[in-house]
């Protein structure tokens, strides 16, 4: 019997020895695994959407810069609209040609007097601004959940924690003893969880406030342009052109 408890407890120490991921995973408690899974979808949720935002603010500025580029190239606005063809993917073409449609419903009632000029300026400036939160809510996607991630990654792997603690103290006393044998299992899927919380956490914050930046400067880009673009056409409503 003194042979077999001292193979017992070798085996047990050489066991919690292996703090590999897989191995801390597969000796961790239902509980605590689930945790873990959570968090490990988390991390990778939180890569895929700055990966999909990385591209897309990419493609924004790009397509910005174009038609930018286009826009005040010197042709004239009838010319910019019969230009684009249809082809409005990106957002400031659909702010313009949203306004351009507009100006060419309103312009032939602006000149029956200041009441109609005032509801045809306040008309175009609200298809504009109706146009610009559309396209910065679709840049927006994706932004909550970075957020979600980054708050509460935290307080799932502290719950993780929590849990494998307490497997430790129950461990000690059903065992009668705080050897490390007994401790080590819980206390190392308790900072395992932990550090899993503190992976899913970390990069989901510093992509959120990345983003939230590279938003804030399209988010003034595109209203700047639709600022430009109704002082452009109210002038033209107010000389009837």
């Amino acid at each position: 019997m003194i042979h077999l408890s001292q193979f017992t407890a070798d085996f047990m120490i050489v066991a919690v020895s292996d703090f590999s991921f897989l191995s801390l995973f597969l000796q961790a408690s239902f509980v605590v695994k689930f945790v873990m899974v959570i968090l490990l979808i988390a991390s990778i949720w939180s890569w895929a959407i700055a990966l999909e935002k990385f591209i897309k603010f990419r493609i924004l500025k790009s397509r910005a810069d174009k038609f930018e580029e286009t826009f005040w190239s010197g042709r004239t606005l009838e010319d910019l609209s019969a230009g684009l063809a249809g082809d409005i993917r990106d957002p400031m073409a659909r702010v313009f040609s949203a306004a351009m449609k507009e100006w060419n419903e309103s312009k032939a009632t602006a000149n029956r007097g200041d009441g109609a000029l005032i509801s045809a300026q306040q008309r175009l400036n609200g298809v504009m601004n109706l146009v610009v939160n559309r396209e910065l809510a679709k840049a927006e996607r994706g932004m909550t959940a970075l957020a979600t991630i980054g708050s509460a990654s935290v307080f799932i792997g502290l719950f993780g924690t929590v849990w494998g603690i307490m497997n430790s103290f129950r461990a000690v006393g059903e065992m009668k003893s705080a050897d490390f044998s007994v401790v080590a299992p819980g206390v190392a899927e308790a900072l395992f969880a932990t550090a899993l919380g503190l992976i899913a956490a970390i990069p989901a914050v510093i992509f959120y406030n990345f983003f939230t930046a590279e938003l804030d400067r399209y988010a003034g880009r595109l209203e700047g342009y639709a600022d430009e673009l109704s002082a452009i056409l109210s002038r033209k409503l107010t000389k009837g052109s």
